[in-house]
């Protein structure tokens, strides 16, 4: 199969699709970015990469760092971090306040904004501090993508955190509840950093292979996570990985999927291959208009999907 001919065929068909749809405006730092951008990369396990477009340009990953910050608490805790956030999908907008009042401050599940801000303080809690925590993350995410350059784009955390408003109300409402162990602004801030961190399309497709492989790194051999943690990861990426347009996703593409309000999408063909694709124009429920769409186009013209 030739996969770069692919990408390109696909990179063709959504050319008329780029840049409906919005930027992330909310977030005055994305606010300037150019809608009309794509680019898609995809690395087998043996790390022979494909890519198109613009999949060498850094973007910033958004929630796709909810993975990265589930895989890790996932390691640390095990299944008591199910005591803390839900595997369920919401079926709400990713910073509903509604759900989390009626749920008494547990979230439903680590994708959404308040389940990745609970993430957030287990992992301050279990590294002892905020800064060691996010060292942690980031050495963690650096290990993945083998490139030691990722790193944060301060403007961007610093933008968010200037207009976090409802990011710390969730996070105050899951403190009076309990289920906050830090000071909010220092796990809410941590949060938006690592958040803020950029990545390309081609360092996110390597990034995601150990989920493509049972939690064990197929170029280092590290093993990150067991097996089972890894299909967890991957099930609740199906059922979670795009807010509440998760079913919508799991219907048009059929794989195990990270979206960011950046426009980049991440996708795990298990035994197969890691996928990112980004372009930074939203639909309504907040994932790339023409990333989801390239997706759909590649299982149905590869059969690579888990249906």
């Amino acid at each position: 199969m030739d996969i770069q001919a692919i990408l390109e065929e696909i990179e063709k068909e959504v050319r008329p699709l780029l840049g409906e749809g919005k930027v992330a405006d909310y977030i005055p730092a994305l606010a300037n970015v150019d809608p009309k951008q794509f680019g898609m990369a995809v690395t087998l396990l043996d790390g022979t990469q494909y890519g198109v477009g613009e999949s060498g340009k850094r973007f910033s990953i958004q929630s796709i760092s909810k993975v990265f910050t589930f895989t890790l608490a996932l390691h640390a805790y095990g299944p008591e971090l199910y005591k803390r956030v839900g595997r369920e999908p919401s079926g709400s907008p990713f910073n509903s306040l509604v759900q989390l009042e009626y749920e008494h401050g547990i979230p439903r599940n680590p994708f959404i904004n308040a389940g990745a801000i609970v993430v957030t303080d287990s992992l301050i809690t279990h590294f002892g501090d905020d800064y060691t925590a996010l060292e942690t993350i980031m050495g963690f995410i650096r290990d993945i993508s083998d490139e030691p350059s990722v790193t944060i784009d301060p403007e961007v955390a610093r933008s968010e955190m200037e207009h976090g408003y409802r990011n710390l109300a969730l996070a105050h409402l899951m403190k009076s509840f309990d289920n906050i162990d830090n000071e909010v602004r220092t796990v809410v801030q941590t949060y938006f950093k690592h958040c803020a961190v950029t990545m390309s399309a081609s360092e996110l497709s390597r990034a995601v292979l150990y989920l493509a492989n049972g939690g064990t790194d197929p170029i280092t051999q590290h093993t990150f996570i067991t097996p089972q943690q890894s299909k967890r990861i991957n099930a609740v990426m199906l059922t979670c990985g795009h807010y509440d347009a998760s079913g919508d996703f799991a219907f048009h593409v059929g794989l195990p999927g990270k979206s960011g309000v950046g426009g980049g999408i991440v996708a795990v063909v298990p035994g197969k291959m890691g996928i990112c694709v980004w372009s930074p124009a939203l639909n309504e429920q907040g994932n790339s208009l023409a990333g989801t769409r390239a997706l759909e186009l590649f299982t149905t013209k590869t059969g690579f999907s888990i249906f």
